[in-house]
């Protein structure tokens, strides 16, 4: 059979996909990995920062070696690497003398595959023909939303319907997505990639103002989408005192489904609203999601605003990559390369930073002070602190793109 651009479509939908499992399914299992094993927030959050700092190194060679190994090769590489670590995820914990140095070893493998592939997916969609890129940007980016939730929905259920001790089974079950990919990466049609003498320099992209203002968004989207996401689900338990099932299904598999919910309407009705002026409507309604997630004191109330921080995220990372490549026509895979690593501190960044104050306000004299005047418990007050502390990054985002919009107009 004859494939099509359309099956391009989809290799690329699954490729994002895959890219949620590696990157929602271990925060799922923080509980059990704190309980099982004795690691401290500040372990886990070491877990995510590796996971996101793999993904930059990842970016950084992808960027330079992409266009010269080709996409065909490096896709199937991207998503084995995946497969490779997801496997291994339920399997050195229990082989190593020391099961956190098993899970670290596995997050660098999965992160290498979830990296390039965060890499090459977006220009291979930009490359293939049609019109409105912002709209095809921001359907196929609604497909890591729909995994997100789906790797939240399943895995929940799963541990909460057969036993927390089966949850190895788990990164094993979520490897065939990547593993299958892998095989439909070698059979898709795909664009020639932009002939280098054609391309922007790296250099020219770097001097350029609007392409700073690009990058900042970028650290600024991926902070303000991971710390919330992977954060949300040991906010609920601990802060806000709700069992796991209950808060995995309403906090990040909400915040899933609300963000996979605003890209699809954007991939559809995108044409109507520009996209700098959508980003900074996103990001004012971020701030007022993360204010009150931090600050209210009714449980439901602060999960909406967990939940609903999914809308306000949805349009961050794909609008701002579309809008910079539609700028920047010749950019090619260095453009896009660049923006997923200033996307990438973003998403190390801010996780890292929640965990470190929340850590840090836990075991300090003034936060012993504060949860005695606030009546919280350690948890509590640390994970509300490592939020708040977080709420800059939308801050900063809504500053750049009202600057954009601006910049736009003129």
């Amino acid at each position: 059979m004859k494939l099509s651009f359309q099956h391009t479509v989809w290799a690329c939908n699954f490729g994002f996909i895959s890219q949620a499992v590696v990157n929602n399914l271990a925060p799922l299992l923080f509980v059990v990995f704190k309980e099982r094993f004795g690691l401290t927030d500040e372990q886990l959050g070491w877990l995510i920062l590796m996971n996101f700092g793999t993904q930059i190194v990842a970016d950084i060679l992808a960027t330079r070696y992409v266009d010269r190994l080709g996409q065909r090769i490096c896709a199937v590489i991207a998503h084995l690497f995946c497969a490779c670590g997801l496997i291994l995820m339920g399997v050195l914990p229990f082989v190593l003398p020391n099961p956190y140095a098993g899970l670290c070893v596995a997050a660098v493998l999965y992160a290498m595959g979830g990296g390039i592939i965060e890499v090459m997916i977006s220009p291979i969609v930009e490359a293939l023909p049609g019109e409105h890129k912002e709209k095809a940007m921001s359907m196929v980016h609604s497909f890591y939303c729909w995994g997100q939730a789906a790797v939240v929905l399943i895995s929940t259920l799963l541990l909460w319907r057969f036993s927390q001790d089966m949850w190895r089974l788990l990164p094993i079950g979520w490897a065939l997505i990547p593993l299958a990919n892998a095989m439909a990466f070698t059979r898709v049609p795909l664009m020639p990639a932009t002939p280098e003498s054609e391309r922007t320099k790296i250099g020219t992209l770097l001097r350029s103002k609007a392409f700073f203002i690009a990058i900042l968004m970028m650290v600024a989207s991926g902070s303000a989408e991971l710390a919330m996401s992977q954060w949300s689900s040991l906010f609920a338990e601990q802060a806000l005192g709700v069992s796991k099932v209950l808060g995995d299904l309403l906090g990040p598999c909400a915040f899933a489904l609300c963000m996979a919910f605003t890209r699809m309407m954007y991939g559809l009705h995108g044409e109507k609203i520009a996209v700098d002026r959508a980003l900074v409507l996103s990001a004012a309604l971020c701030v007022v999601c993360y204010a009150t997630a931090v600050f209210s004191t009714i449980p439901f109330l602060a999960l909406a605003g967990c939940a609903l921080c999914g809308v306000s995220v949805g349009l961050m990372w794909p609008g701002t990559v579309s809008a910079t490549a539609r700028r920047f026509p010749m950019g090619g895979t260095a453009l896009f390369g660049l923006l997923a690593i200033s996307g990438d501190i973003g998403c190390s960044t801010g996780p890292w930073l929640t965990g470190m104050i929340s850590d840090a306000v836990q075991t300090s004299a003034w936060g012993a002070s504060l949860m005695e005047r606030l009546s919280l418990s350690p948890e509590q007050l640390g994970l509300k602190a490592g939020l708040l502390v977080a709420a800059v990054f939308p801050v900063l985002l809504l500053v750049c793109a009202w600057i954009r919009a601006r910049q736009s107009r003129v």
